[in-house]
């Protein structure tokens, strides 16, 4: 059973049902005013389930689109270079842009993927993340949307993985040190 291999759980379902429904009615409040629809942006694989959810929240016009990014392979720390294995099928060119990820960790991924899409002119590009662990930070990254600042430990559940395992658990728990050593 995967529910064996977690030292304990930092946030249950109803914990993370409960602040998705918070961030996206903050997201609905920033964008009342503008009659433009929000473009909003998952980063794939892991953000799928946090995506998904978060879109539902949003009581405003939105249109999606994914975009895959690695910059971990099934390593457990990244490696500093960033592949982009899928790129966005629209044009992003005036338009409000959120780009929805499951967790920052050292910012590399977010701070690239700001950079280049910034070049195709967005009327606005912002980030939400449903976690951040701000002392694994290399690069630093402006989170508008926050779901909670977690603790340096390796984490998976609700969309998060190691070596594309446990991405289905309902909640986010710290994976035993002794699946990954």
């Amino acid at each position: 059973m995967m529910s064996e291999d977690i030292e304990r759980i930092c946030f249950s379902a109803d914990e993370i049902r409960t602040r998705v429904q918070e961030l996206g009615a903050e997201i609905a409040r920033d964008y009342k005013d503008a009659s433009e629809t929000v473009y909003c942006v998952g980063i794939l694989k892991g953000a799928a389930i946090f995506f998904t959810d978060l879109v539902r929240a949003i009581a405003h016009p939105v249109a999606f689109d994914f975009m895959i990014v690695s910059s971990y392979g099934e390593a457990t720390v990244s490696s500093g270079q960033v592949k982009i294995l899928k790129d966005l099928d629209f044009s992003i060119e005036g338009k409000h842009i959120i780009l929805i990820e499951d967790i920052i960790d050292s910012g590399t991924t977010m701070h690239y993927l700001k950079q280049m899409l910034q070049a195709r002119k967005p009327k606005s590009i912002k980030i939400c993340a449903l976690l951040s662990k701000p002392s694994r930070r290399v690069v630093p990254v402006e989170i508008d949307y926050l779901g909670h600042e977690v603790e340096d430990e390796f984490l998976v559940g609700y969309g998060l993985d190691y070596a594309e395992k446990y991405r289905n658990l309902p909640y986010i728990g710290v994976l035993k040190r002794s699946v990954y050593e």
